[in-house]
């Protein structure tokens, strides 16, 4: 009875915790046709959103037509603000020869949209025309 009783408290237990991941693709971008990539945002100990983000084929930003400096990472909250989370360096430390990349931040703002643009300079406060990449909703 004591194993059963475990067995269940385990149960709900990893349920609770796995209920508060939540895992979004990325839309097949225009710009970079072939880049895919995954968004997964949990919660940690001190209520804070941590938001993991893997990219494949995701090109060299220099690559870009018109070129870029960086990819930057953009966070839309559920009062309707978009903030500036980050950047992607794109250099052979960070983005490998298998065009992989990830990226991780903590933020205090519940996302409701994620997505990514190419700028020239990675301290922008507004995001530029060039979209790479972006989810739905959550």
């Amino acid at each position: 009875m004591k194993s059963l009783i475990a067995t269940v408290s385990l149960s709900i237990l990893m349920f609770s915790f796995s209920s508060c991941n939540r895992k979004v693709a990325f839309q097949t971008s225009t710009a970079v046709p072939a880049a895919r990539g995954y968004v997964k945002v949990s919660k940690d100990r001190n209520k804070n959103y941590v938001i993991k983000i893997e990219l494949t084929n995701l090109a060299e930003v220099n690559r870009l037509q018109p070129p870029k400096s960086t990819y930057v990472v953009w966070l839309v909250s559920d009062d309707d603000i978009t903030r500036n989370i980050g950047q992607i360096k794109s250099s052979t430390s960070m983005l490998s020869s298998m065009l992989k990349a990830s990226f991780e931040t903590v933020s205090s703002n519940k996302p409701r949209k994620i997505f990514i643009t190419a700028e020239t300079d990675g301290d922008v406060r507004f995001y530029g025309n060039q979209i790479i990449l972006s989810t739905d909703k959550f």
